[in-house]
């Protein structure tokens, strides 16, 4: 075995390998070296090395999303981990456990113009939840605060960050590593008692409950649990995409029933109890809706936090919830007819959405109406924010596919990164679907050599920034075109043949099913199949859905 000569670095390897950090991102540098020495040689670890920083950090939140567990990435100094930024906000507000370890100067060579040295100490103070400013010899307090951060990131998913100072030489090594270092364990959190039997019945006694699933993993309720909110003739279950929870009496367009409501209709379906759980919602309709229709009560399901996202919140439950809904329902159900309303509704919404889609021209709309359908059972799909997540929210998606998004700060950074990452980390056949900006912003994350074969992206590329024709203000002018839309003639072809993917193109209905075909039978190599749509049409088709659903 070989390790860095450097103390404090064997004390950083060794504390992670005993907490059970087994995936480490390296970004090249000299710094850390006496860390990617160690990390690389060590055959616990399984090791990756992406150039690019913000790459980087995405593709290790990738993979600790896929394994809920930490995964650590490692730069030098300097400007470095500023890179890492964007995915420790996403991982902060998405609860993934993300471990930064940036090596940094000696304090005293901060800020006599030595070269790549910055302020890194608490540099990411508003996003971050635990920060181990380490000295630079080793010692009992530098493995606490070792041993804390990676507790922290498993206890209260989320990112930490670590920040160790070595001095030079840094590329020594020794074959057996010179310190022991303290090895914490850090006890379980204690469940809290909640107060039950008064949320029993306030829930029994409410005649309109809506349940509204935020972003979750698959498997969060149990079926028993699914079955019940399905039955109650009070209750109402409203999910997003990336809630992974799926009934055929849930509703999971939401924006395709609540668009067309009149106030009548906001003021008939204004719960007397509001039930969320899982992360952030997409929908800014139904956030819309319920704030300026508040709930007379809002209660949060989760062990960690609760956002008020309605300006509502009346109740934080620190548990699971299955757990609570089974505790719920030893009440009796109560009377309503909140649900039958809500069912025939949207069996009403479903037949306009079809009689729609079927006579609009090839667009935005209608390739993901191709798409969906075509993706293979059993595949994960990541998704990249703006259009493409709104898009596929206005579907039923089979319930054999996993979906996510980087909804924690719904920035278009860093979603080929993710999905890469998600797809290495998980093993399983990934899809993202993204658009043509978020594509080629985050094109340096094909410039990485741990793409599985079977990764696929369908690159919908209407020419520009779509989403914004749809928002308030739209105009045609070089202004717009340029600094909202930012239109481009650029296509992702010799991408595709610079880092080995096969290519494929479709700019009609026919072509993009054909093309569908070929891309899901290749599996012997990455593959990019990117969808040209009419620019100018998009935001007008999908206008007029909304319109014409009444």
């Amino acid at each position: 075995m070989i390790y860095p000569k450097i103390p404090l670095a064997q004390s950083i390897i060794l504390i992670c390998r005993a907490k059970g950090i087994k995936h480490v991102v390296i970004s090249p540098g000299s710094r850390n070296a006496p860390l990617t020495i160690g990390f690389a040689n060590n055959n616990y670890f399984n090791c990756y090395s992406i150039a690019d920083e913000r790459c980087a950090a995405f593709f290790a939140l990738g993979i600790a999303q896929q394994l809920k567990a930490p995964v650590a990435v490692v730069c030098t100094s300097g400007s470095a981990l500023l890179n890492y930024y964007p995915a420790v906000a996403e991982a902060f507000y998405s609860q993934i456990p993300l471990v930064v370890i940036s090596a940094d100067r000696p304090h005293d060579k901060i800020d006599i113009g030595d070269g790549q040295t910055i302020r890194q100490e608490n540099v990411y103070a508003n996003h971050i939840l635990y920060n181990a400013n380490l000295l630079e010899e080793a010692s009992p307090e530098n493995d606490r605060k070792i041993n804390e951060a990676i507790d922290t990131a498993s206890a209260l998913r989320g990112p930490v960050h670590i920040n160790a100072p070595f001095e030079e030489p840094l590329y020594e090594t020794v074959n057996e590593a010179l310190v022991t270092p303290l090895i914490t364990q850090k006890p379980p959190a204690e469940a809290m008692a909640e107060d039950i039997e008064s949320l029993k019945q306030l829930w029994g006694s409410a005649a309109k409950k809506l349940v509204l699933a935020g972003s979750d993993y698959p498997g969060i309720i149990s079926g028993e649990v699914k079955q019940m909110l399905a039955e109650d003739p009070s209750v109402v279950v409203m999910t997003e995409t990336i809630s992974n929870l799926h009934h055929p009496s849930f509703i999971s367009n939401i924006d395709t029933i609540i668009t067309p409501f009149t106030p009548d209709d906001f003021q008939a379906w204004q719960p007397d109890i509001l039930i969320t759980f899982g992360g952030m919602i997409i929908s800014k309709r139904v956030k819309s809706w319920l704030r300026s229709y508040r709930p007379a009560r809002h209660w949060h399901i989760d062990t960690l936090r609760a956002y008020d996202t309605f300006g509502a919140l009346t109740k934080h439950i620190l548990a699971q919830p299955d757990d609570i809904f089974t505790k719920l329902y030893e009440a009796p159900v109560k009377k309503s007819d909140y649900r039958e309303v809500a069912l025939k509704l949207k069996a009403e919404r479903n037949e306009k959405h079809l009689e729609y889609l079927a006579k609009i021209p090839f667009s935005d709309f209608k390739a993901f109406e191709i798409i969906l359908p075509a993706l293979p059972d059993g595949c994960q799909l990541q998704v990249s924010n703006s259009s493409p997540i709104r898009y596929v929210q206005l579907f039923e998606n089979k319930p054999t596919i996993e979906v996510f998004c980087n909804r924690g700060t719904s920035g278009i950074d860093g979603s080929t990164s993710t999905a890469i990452g998600a797809a290495a980390g998980s093993g399983k056949p990934t899809v993202l679907i993204t658009g043509d900006i978020s594509f080629f912003y985050d094109s340096n994350a094909l410039w990485n050599n741990y793409i599985p074969n079977n990764f696929k992206i369908i690159i919908i590329n209407n020419r520009g920034g779509g989403i914004f024709r749809i928002l308030p203000g739209h105009n045609e002018t070089p202004v717009f075109n340029t600094y909202f839309e930012t239109m481009h003639h650029l296509d992702a072809r010799y991408l595709a043949e610079m880092y080995g993917f096969k290519y494929y193109a479709a700019d009609n209905e026919i072509r993009l099913k054909d093309q569908l075909q070929v891309l899901f039978s290749e599996n012997n190599s990455p593959a990019i199949l990117e969808v040209f749509t009419p620019t100018t049409e998009n935001d007008r088709i999908l206008l007029q859905y909304f319109r014409e659903l009444v």
